[in-house]
């Protein structure tokens, strides 16, 4: 198809023909209509390779069906980010981030090698070793240098449960030192807070373990359980601690049916107990299905009324973030999510020459400050971002000018790649792809 687009004469950019409705994020990209779709329908797992423990995958394969694949073989990956649908070439070209993450990094670091189509329609596989310069550079760049075909990621040995210990924290000072103090724990597997006002937290560490006290295991993923950010809140209310076993297929979904707390806006009701023993079965509806049915009113009130945001700050800044995400948002709970950002080249990495601990913070759902303008309040929020160094997922509404968005992210390495490699004919820039700026 590359090869065609050539032969015709390279009039149009080229972007991949999935409809815009089918991805999680919830902007609907203008440029699907106006570049040529290249199709690439490539969604198997290609292979196991338990000697190098590497999985081979096509960039359509799910996170749930990756762990579906690997877990009764005795397997997972080390960072599997939360929602059933989301795609590894989506958590690649953008970037993903799991409960693991202060351990393994983003996504993208367990990830050991890519194989991309070019501009000129040949095949290249990069590595730390081979093509290094494109290896860093695809994280992020949302498509724009190349199209994935196929990426090798590390696995490691599956176990049979998470143990999980829930503490409810209260004042954000606190909060923020409980926080950091756990994410530097590596012999946690996993942290997770979940913030419910500015001063009440829950935060959880969780164990891989293959033996569980059969009284305290919760199988959290059935589904006339209660939403998992409702039962963690039990745990506030009650101003208790916990431990309770989580079979580990389960505890990595554990926001999937709830899709986080956003589904408490569509299905007000949807936690309700009679509800969930007899439609609970029915729940998530597919992010992909909302998106195709709602109409164009919808989108634009979603977009006003409604927030759905991950920024990724040192975690030194976290308390100051916190109170920034109150006063311009004051949108709960806020999700917390460590993660170690190594200090490789490309788009994404700290300010200093050491890799460093940051914390991805969500904010999803419907801000509660009196005076909420989408367009003013989140250009606040990123100024603020990068004022502390940090970076703003990009499947997200994005309102920074060009100078702002390349002040945020290192583009040193990406735009010598563009030019060595012929992109800019081929594929918009990256800020022309998801910036509000750029596409209105």
């Amino acid at each position: 198809q590359v090869r065609e687009w050539k032969n015709e004469g390279s009039k149009r950019y080229m972007c991949t023909g999935r409809p815009g409705w089918l991805t999680v994020s919830l902007r609907v990209g203008k440029y699907k209509k106006i570049h040529k779709n290249i199709m690439i329908n490539l969604m198997d797992v290609l292979e196991v390779d338990s000697e190098r423990q590497v999985v081979r995958v096509e960039p359509l394969v799910t996170m749930g069906q990756l762990t579906a694949h690997l877990n009764p073989m005795g397997w997972t990956i080390p960072v599997v980010p939360e929602l059933d649908d989301l795609t590894v070439g989506g958590l690649i070209m953008g970037t993903g981030i799991e409960s693991s993450s202060h351990i393994y990094g983003l996504f993208q670091h367990t990830c050991v090698a890519y194989e991309l189509v070019l501009a000129d329609g040949s095949l290249v596989r990069c590595s730390p070793t081979e093509n290094s310069d494109l290896f860093y550079a695809v994280p992020w760049s949302c498509g724009t240098l190349g199209f994935l075909v196929a990426a090798e990621i590390k696995m490691i040995p599956a176990k049979k449960y998470v143990k999980i210990h829930y503490e409810p924290v209260r004042g954000l000072r606190k909060i923020c030192e409980k926080f950091t103090e756990e994410s530097k724990k590596k012999e946690n597997s996993f942290v997770e807070g979940l913030v419910y006002s500015l001063e009440e937290a829950v935060i959880m560490t969780g164990v891989l373990t293959d033996e569980a006290e059969q009284s305290k295991i919760n199988r959290i993923g059935n589904y006339y359980k209660p939403w998992f950010f409702k039962h963690v809140e039990k745990y506030l209310k009650a101003d208790r601690t916990g431990v309770e076993y989580i079979p580990s297929r389960q505890y990595y979904h554990r926001h999937t049916r709830s899709i986080f707390w956003e589904l408490q806006d569509i299905i007000p009701f949807g936690n309700n107990p009679i509800f969930r023993y007899l439609f609970g079965w029915m729940v998530p509806p597919k992010i992909s299905l909302l998106k195709l049915t709602q109409g164009e009113a919808i989108r634009k009130l979603y977009e006003q009324h409604h927030v759905v945001q991950d920024m990724l700050v040192p975690m030194k800044s976290l308390e100051k973030s916190i109170q920034t995400f109150h006063v311009d948002l004051n949108v709960y709970p806020l999700w917390l999510c460590p993660f170690i950002l190594p200090n490789n080249p490309g788009m994404v990495h700290p300010k200093g020459d050491e890799a460093e601990l940051y914390v991805d913070i969500g904010a999803y759902g419907e801000p509660k400050r009196k005076q909420f303008e989408a367009r003013a309040s989140m250009r606040q929020m990123e100024k603020f971002v990068r004022s502390v160094h940090g970076f703003q997922m990009l499947y997200a509404d994005c309102y920074m000018t060009r100078e702002e968005f390349w002040d945020m992210f290192d583009g040193s390495l990406y735009h010598k790649l563009r030019e060595q490699m012929n992109c800019k004919d081929a594929f918009p820039e990256v800020y022309d792809k998801i910036c509000k700026a750029a596409r209105h």
